[in-house]
């Protein structure tokens, strides 16, 4: 199924699935210039994050119907469990023997992120992981980039797209990382994720898969390849691209920004719990808009519980 899959499969179909990396976050914004070999004040805070975990927890927040499937550490499987039940969201999770729930420590500085990594149990995710019954009842199966790193990689990526086709569902996608595209390299990158039909990606990750530089192009070049293309530009703008359609600019409202975590993650939330309801590309951007502004007035890439 496409991107234009019809409105009896929605009726049967209303449930999004979120498959892919779950992290413990450990968040810290600075209260000045990081100053070396010495003590610089900060605010830190550990959070549950992860790119796929993240999008379905706002999902969750939204009310949305929202299964994730994830792989985690023995040590803090139950917290995950009950976390996400909390948030709305039914968990999937397997469970990684001998290794730790992956970990990021995120440090913020205004609008920018630096990210010391360990994809721990993340690793060990496999495609058997999704079962097909869950996938039955999927009207989009919304995957990260990060699976072409992890667990899956690129042959176990492109067995799930199939798989959703086959099962009826849309396949979203986000890529998670330009450094990742980079060191994974774009062209290998974009076969890996062939046959996505909706595509959210910052600028920066949508310019390494294609050949265009100037934002609204590089939109209708990666829309014209998915399907449906969802462009953010930090707090400037949103371009959304449909296959056969001009590309529309939505506005990004003026907020405070606390940690720009997970933005990207709640803007997918909101794009596609308004997309299975309107399959109007633009309202949805606007709707994802609106979850973003949240999530960037909070520390984490999660919701308030």
């Amino acid at each position: 199924m496409s991107a234009a899959g019809t409105d009896a499969d929605l009726l049967i179909r209303n449930r999004i699935v979120a498959f892919g990396d779950i992290v413990n976050d450990i968040v810290a914004v600075p209260r000045g210039p990081i100053r070396s070999d010495t003590d610089t004040p900060s605010t830190i805070r550990p959070r549950p994050g992860g790119s796929a975990a993240n999008t379905a927890a706002w999902l969750g927040s939204l009310r949305a119907p929202v299964d994730f499937v994830g792989c985690v550490g023995l040590a803090d499987a139950d917290y995950h469990e009950s976390l996400f039940r909390e948030q709305g969201v039914t968990p999937h999770l397997a469970i990684a023997p001998g290794l730790p729930t992956s970990m990021i420590v995120i440090i913020v500085e205004g609008d920018r992120r630096t990210m010391l990594t360990e994809r721990g149990a993340n690793a060990a995710l496999s495609v058997d992981d999704l079962s097909d019954e869950v996938l039955a009842r999927a009207a989009v199966l919304h995957l990260t980039g990060y699976s072409l790193l992890d667990g899956p990689r690129s042959v176990g990526l492109q067995q799930l797209i199939a798989r959703a086709h086959a099962a009826g569902a849309t396949v979203s996608l986000n890529p998670g990382s330009a450094g990742y595209i980079a060191d994974f390299g774009p062209d290998a990158f974009a076969a890996g994720i062939e046959g996505t039909d909706i595509l959210f990606a910052n600028v920066h990750e949508a310019r390494l898969l294609c050949s265009e530089t100037a934002p609204v192009r590089v939109a209708k070049a990666l829309g014209e390849r998915y399907g449906i293309a969802v462009i953010t530009q930090g707090g400037d703008s949103v371009i959304v691209a449909e296959r056969g359609q001009r590309a529309a600019t939505v506005s990004v409202p003026n907020v405070r920004v606390v940690d720009p975590t997970g933005a990207g993650d709640a803007m997918a939330a909101g794009f596609l719990q308004h997309w299975l309801v309107s399959r109007d590309a633009i309202a949805a951007a606007e709707a994802g808009v609106a979850v973003a502004a949240r999530a960037v007035m909070v520390m984490g890439g999660r919701p308030v519980i």
